[in-house]
């Protein structure tokens, strides 16, 4: 047969079979755009502001909708009471991982998304009075405090190793936020089939791995299991004390995946929080002297601040929420799947459905934060002064699936674990001897 005639007729078999499961799979889910065969809706959402596209078919067809990235349906959820329904109300149904094929690849179905709270209390100490550019310090001074929780050691910034794993986590969090990426998430075959920046981004992962596995296997030689002195010590502690459980998730590779994507999420969310946290009180001088003025009255200029001060210091809370909800850092948050066939709003959304939910109608709703566009701390303090909080700060989703900033104080559960961490840094990103981890 002729090689033009087969092509024509694979070509039509795509597109009809495209056809046929969009037009079945749409008699289940909530209305939405009319999506094209294969490619979908792409080429009516605006890719460079998707935020903006959801907004607008929201209007059309309500707060849920159905957008189709390839062949692939996509639920999204806009406005408050619609996410609180779904990831709260509903957060067992919801709590499902949503599956991209660029992110399977890099974390071999391990997936946590975090931030860092904790900074280093000198990295700024060394500009002094002159004029800087702060990003390079903002981005290693979070990385480094995710040294010292897996590795015990920080680095100093002019380290080679260290200065090689920041190069690699700019390059992919700007290979990950490029449309490209997106293109190979709709489209998986041209993962494995067309070259492109995925493939500088896989293997800088690779190449991530390969160093905190060179570092476990230092770990798995002193080892002291009446002394664990990081994160690795205690996962180790754990894989042996679970080496007869055939079902245990206590494996080297989760512990390899885990310590990346703590690196991977941490990093960066936290260094562009500070960065447009400073743009911001350069812009609001009166903002800047009044966190000012409650720090010296708390904390003062002879110690450093812990987390006991924060109850005293509301305006600073206040602040501190105000960026992350008017910087909307993670619009459309991370994606969710659900778990079970489920009836929401009055539809069917089948098992295994990827839901978006769009942080930005949240954070921005303007009945709850009146003039969401503008910049105000006012918008976390009651009439008192003190500090009032919102159900409607979700600058990192809610329910299950919450990204959480990860600090060293309070309680958090970490795939199984649960973190009991005491204290504060002693030294410039050292860990107190305080802390401990709790495995469960």
């Amino acid at each position: 047969m002729d090689p033009f005639v087969v092509l024509v007729l694979c070509l039509s078999f795509v597109l009809l079979f495209s056809l046929w499961r969009q037009s079945s799979g749409r008699r289940k889910l909530p209305p939405g755009p009319t999506p094209l065969p294969i490619i979908g809706n792409i080429l009516q959402i605006d890719v460079k502001d998707i935020c903006k596209s959801f907004s607008n078919f929201s209007k059309v067809y309500g707060p849920v909708f159905t957008v189709y990235f390839g062949m692939n349906p996509v639920v999204v959820l806009h406005g408050y009471e619609t996410v609180k329904e779904a990831l709260i109300d509903n957060a067992e149904e919801f709590s499902g991982r949503g599956i991209l094929p660029i992110s399977e690849r890099i974390t071999n179905g391990l997936a946590l998304v975090t931030g860092v709270r904790k900074m280093e209390n000198r990295a700024l100490k060394t500009a002094q009075s002159s004029p800087c550019d702060p990003t390079f310090i903002l981005s290693c001074a979070p990385c480094n405090v995710i040294c010292s929780v897996v590795f015990q050691k920080r680095f100093d910034y002019k380290d080679e190793n260290f200065l090689t794993l920041m190069k690699r986590f700019t390059v992919n969090f700007r290979i990950l936020t490029s449309p490209w990426i997106q293109v190979c998430n709709n489209f998986p075959l041209l993962i494995d089939c067309f070259p492109g920046t995925h493939n500088k981004l896989l293997k800088n992962v690779a190449l991530t791995k390969s160093y905190i596995r060179e570092k476990v296997k230092e770990h798995q030689a002193t080892l002291d299991v009446n002394n664990p002195r990081d994160f690795i010590d205690c996962f180790l502690i754990k894989m042996e004390q679970e080496k007869d459980n055939q079902q245990s998730e206590f494996t080297i590779e989760n512990l390899v995946g885990t310590v990346a994507d703590l690196f991977v999420a941490g990093t960066e969310t936290t260094s562009t929080t500070l960065r447009y946290g400073l743009l911001l009180l350069l812009k609001h001088p009166e903002v800047t002297a009044k966190v000012q003025e409650e720090i010296d009255h708390v904390i003062g200029r002879h110690r450093s601040p812990c987390m006991q001060d924060r109850s005293h210091m509301p305006y600073t809370d206040a602040v501190v929420h105000e960026i992350q909800r008017y910087i909307d850092l993670v619009p459309t948050g991370v994606p969710h799947a659900v778990t079970t066939d489920i009836k929401f709003r009055n539809y069917l959304i089948p098992k295994g459905t990827i839901i978006m939910t769009l942080l930005t109608s949240v954070l921005h709703d303007d009945k709850e934060f009146p003039n969401p566009k503008i910049f105000d701390p006012g918008h976390f303090l009651d009439e008192n002064g003190n500090f009032k909080k919102s159900d409607y700060f979700m600058p990192f989703s809610a329910g299950n699936r919450i990204s959480f900033p990860f600090a060293f104080e309070g309680k958090r559960e970490l795939f199984g674990i649960s973190w009991n961490l005491h204290g504060t840094p002693s030294g410039a990103g050292r860990i107190s001897s305080s802390w401990k981890v709790k495995f469960i």
